[in-house]
C-alpha cells in the first residue's frame, strides 16, 4: 500500500521533498544538538547560581545562631550573672533580692546593647512554667513546646522560625535554649534574634520580593519551617531526603539543598517556569532563525521550480494542448536541449493532426451545408395551390392590376427562396423579401394585422443566411395573430451582435408548444406557409454561427410571444455594411426604418403604427 502511495507522488512534490530533506534535515539537527548543549549549559548555570546564593544564606544563618550560641556559652557558664542569680536565689531581704534583680537585668540589658543580633533573652524555669530576667515584654503564653524545633542536642536546642515573643516587633526569628549552670537551680536560657537580623532571608513574613523560597529540614530530613506549605508542609518528610543529591525538582519547584555543621539543613525552592524563562528565550530565538532559514529554503525552492518544474510543466501542457487546446501553433522553449527537441517532434506532430482535423472540419460543414440546402428547396406545395386559389378569386373579384400585384411578389418571393438571385444574401435582401411575403399574406388573410419595421441602416449591408426573418414572422402569424393583430419587427447593430426582435401580440404558446416547435427530432407533419419554419432557422444558424448565435423565444399564453435573435458580427462586415449605406444615403436611397403599409384585399384602411404589445412574462430558449 505504502509502494503504491509512494509511486503516485508527482515529479513536482518528489523535488520539493528531497529539497526540504536535504536542506531542511541537517538545520534541525544541528538545531536539537545546540538546543541540549544549551539547555545543558543554562541548566549548570542556573543551578550554580541557586547554590551558590543558598551557600551564602546558610553562611548567614550559621552566624546569626553562632552568635546566639556564643551568647548564651557566656550567660550560661560562669560570669557574673550567675553570681548574682546564685545570691538572689539565697537572699531573703526584700531590699537586697530588688538590688540584685536590678543588677541581674542591667547585666542582660548590657548584653543585648551590645549585641544588635539579640532580640528577647530571659530565663525559663520548667518547674514552673515561668520565665523571668526579660529584657522585653513577653508576648503570650510561652513555652518551649509550642516552638518549631528544628534541631536539638544535649546542651543546646535550636528553634525556628516562629514568631517572636518579643511585644515589640511582629517578625519570625530564630531562637535557642540552654541549661544554664548552676547548682540547685533548674533553669534554662533562651535567646531570640534580634529586629531586623533575618529581614531578607524569609518570605513572605519580611516581604521578600523574589519568587525564591526557602525551607528548613531538621536533622531528620523532616520540614520544620516551610515559605511554601502548599508544597512542601510542614513536619512532614522532604522528597528525596534519604537521597545524597544535593538539587531536583518536586511539586512544580526547583530546589537545591545544603547542610549546615549542625546537621540541619537549608532548602532553596524556585518555580520550575522562572527556571525555563532563559531556556524559553533561546528556544524563541532559535524558532526565529528557523523561519528565517525556512523562508530562504522556500525561495530557493521556488527558484528550483521555476528553473526545472516550470519547463516540465511547458512540456506537458504542449502535450495536453494536442486535444484540450485550439492553438495551432506555440514557440515557446524551455531552455533545456532535451526537452526543446521533445517539443519540436510534439509540435510536428500536432501540425499533421490539425491538418486532418481542418480536412474533417470542411467535410462535416459541406455536409451540414447540403442539409440546409435540402431543407431550403423543400416548399409546402399547400402554400403554392393557396396562393393560386388566391389568385382566382381575386381575378373574379377584382381587376387586373391587383391580380398582377399578386403574382409579382409570388414571383419575387419565389425566386429569392429558389436561389436565383445568388448564395450570398444581406439584411437588405431578407427585408425586401420579409415585405413580398407579408404583402401576399395580407391579401390571403380576411383579417387586418399591422406589421412594423424598424431596421438600423448600418445593418442593411450586413450578410445574412438566406430566409432568416420569414419563418420568424411566418410563426407569428400563425401562431395567434388575428384581428388587429399587431407584429413589430426590430433589427439593431450593437457593438459586436446585431439583435433581431420579432414580437406580435397574439395569443402566444405554451412551453409545451415551444419545445415542440423547436424540437428538431419531430417530423413537420402539418406544414404551414412556406413550410421552413423554425428548425430551419436553428439549424441555419447552427450551420453559419456554430454556437455564436443565440435563440430566445418568450411567449405567455394571452400576451403574444417575443423571438430575440442575436447573430456575431465581425469588424470587416460593420465596415462594409458602413459604406454600403453610404452609398445608398447619397444614392438617395429610401430610408429603411418605416411601418409597412400593404394595401388590404378586402377594402380594409392602411394600417397605422400601432404602439408595442405588451412584454410577455414566459420564456424558452
Amino acid at each position: 500500500m505504502l509502494t503504491k502511495r509512494l509511486n503516485n507522488v508527482t515529479f513536482k512534490n518528489r523535488i520539493i521533498f528531497i529539497f526540504l530533506i536535504s536542506s531542511l534535515g541537517p538545520f534541525i539537527c544541528l538545531g536539537l544538538i545546540s538546543f541540549y548543549t544549551i539547555d545543558s549549559i543554562i541548566g549548570n548555570k542556573v543551578e550554580g547560581a541557586l547554590q551558590s546564593n543558598l551557600k551564602q544564606d546558610l553562611m548567614s544563618l550559621e552566624n546569626t545562631l553562632n552568635n546566639l550560641n556564643h551568647v548564651s556559652q557566656q550567660l550560661a557558664y560562669g560570669g557574673n550573672t550567675n553570681r548574682l542569680i546564685e545570691q538572689l536565689e539565697t537572699e531573703k531581704e526584700p531590699y537586697e533580692r530588688l538590688r540584685l534583680n536590678n543588677e541581674i537585668r542591667r547585666e542582660l540589658n548590657n548584653i543585648t546593647f551590645s549585641n544588635p543580633n539579640i532580640g528577647l533573652l530571659m530565663y525559663y524555669d520548667p518547674d514552673t512554667e515561668g520565665y523571668k530576667f526579660e529584657n522585653f515584654r513577653v508576648r503570650g503564653d510561652f513555652h518551649p513546646d509550642n516552638l518549631p524545633l528544628m534541631a536539638e542536642y544535649p546542651e543546646i536546642t535550636y528553634y525556628g522560625p516562629h514568631l517572636s515573643y518579643n511585644g515589640s516587633i511582629n517578625q519570625y526569628v530564630f531562637s535557642i535554649m540552654r541549661k544554664v549552670n548552676l547548682p540547685d537551680q533548674n533553669l534554662y536560657l533562651y535567646i531570640e534574634t534580634g529586629r531586623n537580623a533575618l529581614t531578607m532571608l524569609f518570605a513572605p513574613q519580611n516581604r521578600k520580593e523574589s519568587s525564591r523560597r526557602l525551607l528548613l529540614l531538621d536533622n531528620e530530613g523532616e520540614v520544620a519551617f516551610s515559605e511554601v506549605n502548599e508544597v512542601f508542609e510542614e513536619r512532614t518528610p522532604f522528597p528525596n531526603r534519604e537521597a545524597a543529591s544535593s538539587s531536583g525538582t518536586s511539586g512544580g519547584y526547583f530546589w537545591s539543598k545544603e547542610v549546615s555543621n549542625q546537621g540541619w539543613s537549608l532548602v532553596s525552592v524556585v518555580p520550575e517556569n522562572e527556571i525555563n524563562q532563559e531556556r524559553n528565550r533561546w528556544l524563541l530565538q532559535i524558532a526565529g532563525f528557523f523561519l528565517l532559514f525556512l523562508v530562504l529554503a522556500v525561495f530557493v525552492a521556488w527558484l528550483l521550480w521555476k528553473m526545472v518544474y516550470r519547463p516540465l510543466d511547458k512540456f506537458h501542457r504542449e502535450i495536453k494542448s494536442l486535444t484540450q487546446s485550439e492553438e495551432r501553433e506555440k514557440e515557446e522553449l524551455t531552455h533545456i536541449p532535451e526537452f526543446d527537441f521533445l517539443l519540436y517532434q510534439t509540435r510536428s506532430m500536432k501540425r499533421k493532426i490539425w491538418v486532418l482535423y481542418d480536412e474533417i472540419e470542411v467535410k462535416e460543414k459541406r455536409r451540414a451545408d447540403l442539409e440546409v440546402e435540402k431543407l431550403l428547396y423543400q416548399i409546402n406545395p399547400h402554400f403554392l395551390m393557396n396562393t393560386l386559389d388566391t389568385v382566382h378569386w381575386l381575378a373574379l373579384m377584382n381587376g387586373q392590376k391587383e391580380i398582377d400585384k399578386l403574382v409579382l411578389s409570388l414571383n419575387k418571393l419565389l425566386y429569392y427562396n429558389l436561389g436565383k438571385m445568388g448564395e450570398t444574401s444581406t439584411i437588405g435582401d431578407e427585408i425586401e423579401a420579409l415585405k413580398e411575403y407579408l404583402q401576399l399574406q395580407q391579401i390571403r388573410y380576411d383579417f387586418q394585422f399591422d406589421v412594423d419595421i424598424d431596421v438600423d441602416e448600418n445593418s442593411l449591408g450586413l450578410p445574412s443566411p438566406r430566409f432568416l426573418l420569414q419563418p420568424m414572422v411566418e410563426n407569428a402569424l400563425y401562431h395567434g395573430v388575428s384581428d388587429d393583430g399587431y407584429i413589430y419587427v426590430g433589427i439593431a447593430l450593437q457593438d459586436d451582435s446585431l439583435q433581431i426582435t420579432i414580437q406580435d401580440n397574439g395569443a402566444g404558446m405554451s412551453r409545451e408548444m415551444i419545445a415542440q416547435l423547436l424540437d428538431e427530432d419531430t417530423e413537420d407533419h402539418d406544414k404551414v406557409g412556406m413550410g421552413i419554419g423554425m428548425k430551419y432557422v436553428k439549424r441555419i444558424l447552427r450551420a453559419s454561427y456554430g454556437d455564436e448565435a443565440k435563440l430566445n423565444i418568450r411567449s405567455e399564453v394571452g400576451k403574444g410571444t417575443v423571438v430575440s435573435l442575436r447573430l456575431p458580427v465581425t469588424e470587416e462586415a460593420k465596415a462594409s455594411a458602413a459604406m454600403l449605406a453610404r452609398e445608398r444615403k447619397e444614392a438617395g436611397g429610401q430610408e429603411p426604418g418605416r411601418v409597412l403599409e400593404p394595401a388590404d384585399a378586402h377594402g380594409i384602411a392602411e394600417a397605422e403604427v400601432a404602439p408595442k404589445p405588451q412584454q410577455p412574462a414566459t420564456e424558452e430558449e
